[in-house]
């Protein structure tokens, strides 16, 4: 990328990105913090609260179809902060429907705000991280990644204390709206126009009807299905993660119900950690190895889990699966915007499936377990992250690339 930024730009460039990462983690804690509050309130059983659901996941599936069109016509910088203002309200919206009009439509309306704009933006910001990497020549997109993560813990952490201190959903959702509408007005003001800057690749909206047939183009590249398997079953590992580990501590191997929490968060913390420090062993030995060698690392520990005879051995196998489930989606990421000239279309449409699996994955486990059991259907699990460790050459730098190489 040819570029007039001084250091002091790119500096504050980088740390914009991060926070706008850490809002969209904290924005997706505060919501699913108050799912039971939302459920009682509104008076709705588990069928209802499930199709609620599923309306915020098709909004957020939608969202990252289009994200690529919205970069093309408006550009990135009012992309992202449209986008951000757009799920900050609906938050606020969802709060509103819950304890002011108590409206399960209200609450819809909002969680479809939320779930697109956060759709649409994790492209946007995913795009502007792989030009951030190949500004600096150094693999960035983990600790981003690593951010959104933080976000989520943020997140959490808010919704434990003002639950106890007895905020309704409606001063808790606000407040976390202001919060993220103040971020994006800051973070976007430190966000360079690169298409002033020289970057022939953000020179929108000018020409976005083309840009649109670049979208579609993506679609019908074998590279693009093949960065799809490496998300797609990473996000299948930490999708069922977050929805049965904890049950399968407990149902599976028979421990007490805060064993399982503790084993989410081993789980949990050993994927935080290698997004952390991750990058550094991706310039040092390339995306392709690393991939190859965590995609090892999540099977054993997925092996592990399954057939562990105690309870220290479980929880060995959930920091293996942890750690192995850690940097496929960033990864796959970052290797969809190694062209910056068509990051956005390319990001978009591998994100989409990997995202299909992260939503569509755990429910499609629960039902099958119905059948033959819960650490039976982790062996699914296994299959899909060992045919993303087989699909990991796709990960491998386009020519002129130099992040994520291994030549650093």
């Amino acid at each position: 990328m040819e570029t007039v930024l001084t250091r002091s730009q790119f500096v504050r460039w980088r740390t914009a990105i991060f926070a706008i990462f850490l809002v969209s983690g904290l924005s997706i804690a505060t919501w699913a913090s108050r799912v039971p509050a939302i459920k009682a309130a509104l008076g709705i059983d588990n069928v209802q609260i499930g199709g609620v659901l599923l309306v915020g996941g098709l909004a957020s599936i939608l969202g990252l179809s289009v994200s690529s069109v919205i970069v093309a016509r408006f550009g990135a910088r009012r992309g992202m902060l449209t986008l951000m203002l757009v799920f900050a309200a609906g938050l606020a919206v969802i709060g509103l429907g819950t304890d002011i009009a108590g409206s399960v439509p209200l609450v819809v309306l909002g969680l479809v705000m939320w779930g697109f704009g956060n759709g649409a933006l994790d492209v946007m910001m995913n795009v502007e991280g792989a030009a951030i990497e190949t500004e600096s020549g150094r693999t960035l997109l983990p600790l981003f990644h690593a951010f959104f993560s933080a976000g989520t813990v943020v997140g959490a952490g808010l919704g434990v204390l003002l639950i106890s201190l007895g905020s309704n959903v409606f001063v808790h959702l606000s407040i976390v709206a202001a919060v993220i509408a103040v971020v994006a007005c800051v973070s976007i003001a430190n966000v360079p126009d690169r298409a002033q800057a020289g970057d022939p690749a953000a020179a929108e909206p000018a020409g976005w009807k083309a840009r649109l047939g670049v979208t579609l183009s993506a679609w019908r590249e074998p590279r693009t299905y093949a960065l799809g398997v490496v998300m797609l079953g990473m996000a299948f590992a930490e999708g069922g993660a977050n929805d049965w580990l904890a049950l399968g501590v407990v149902e599976g191997h028979g421990a007490p119900q805060e064993m399982g929490a503790l084993g989410l968060a081993v789980f949990s913390v050993s994927m935080t950690v290698v997004r952390v420090f991750g990058g550094p062993l991706v310039d040092r030995f390339g995306r392709v190895a690393v991939l190859r060698v965590l995609s090892v690392a999540a099977v054993a520990g997925l092996l592990l889990f399954i057939l562990a005879p105690t309870t220290p051995l479980v929880f060995v196998g959930a920091a293996l699966w942890g750690v192995g489930a850690s940097l496929g989606f960033p990864l796959g990421m970052s290797a969809a915007g190694d062209d910056p000239a068509r990051a956005a279309a390319r990001v978009s449409a591998a994100a989409t499936i990997g995202y299909v699996a992260f939503l569509a994955g755990p429910p499609l486990l629960g039902v099958i377990s119905e059948q033959i059991g819960l650490l039976n259907t982790l062996y699914i699990l296994v299959v899909l992250v060992a045919a993303s460790g087989f699909a990991s050459p796709a990960a491998r730098p386009l020519p002129g690339a130099t992040v994520g190489s291994g030549q650093h």
